[in-house]
């Protein structure tokens, strides 16, 4: 058991009967009333983010997780296939508990958090920028911009994103996993 004093960001909890990850925190003390905590939580299931307050001081149980780096083999369905980097073994996530799912492809390395209770996958968390080819991109003109201009490109995956006009079919970028926004053209 924990107290609103040992929040901190990237914390796990029981709260409500479902598993919550701190993401944001504030210990807000007004000049009138009892002193509480502000906080941004996670719902680990289905990845919801829900804004609760809590009163300073209250004991809110903790549950322990586990970071594990696993490779990404093929998907089948809705299904992701890994393989775990240590015992090799195969662990099968569905879709919605990866957070970019539209950037994977095989080879690529990503980190399960499992709920280690009940040794069960809660989130794969793909790095926060992957490095992909363009396979299909229309060529850019030169001459017909007035700023930065983007145009439409289909990654290996299968994704789409805006890149600028001097990116062509074949190039590598980086993405950024987060936001699906081009980085920078990765020099071979």
């Amino acid at each position: 058991m924990a107290t609103t004093a040992d929040f901190k960001n990237g914390l796990c909890i029981k709260h409500n009967n479902n598993l919550w990850k701190i993401e944001s925190f504030q210990h807000v003390k007004p000049g009138k009333g009892p002193a509480f905590v502000r906080t941004k939580i996670r719902n680990l299931n289905t990845g919801r983010i829900l804004e609760n307050t809590f009163t300073a001081g209250v004991k809110i149980e903790t549950i322990r997780i586990e970071n594990r780096s696993s490779q990404f083999l093929y998907k089948s369905g809705d299904l992701y296939h890994f393989m775990d980097q240590k015992t090799f073994e195969q662990i099968q996530i569905p879709e919605k508990l990866i957070n970019a799912p539209k950037y994977l492809k095989e080879g690529n390395i990503a980190e399960i958090i499992f709920y280690t209770e009940e040794d069960r996958p809660i989130s794969c968390n793909l790095p926060s920028n992957v490095i992909l080819e363009i396979k299909n991109t229309e060529p850019g003109e030169k001459g017909n911009t007035a700023t930065n201009a983007l145009k439409p490109a289909t990654l290996e995956t299968g994704a789409e994103i805006k890149v600028p006009l001097f990116i062509n079919t074949g190039d590598k970028i980086k993405v950024d996993t987060s936001s699906g926004q081009y980085m920078e053209r990765i020099k071979s």
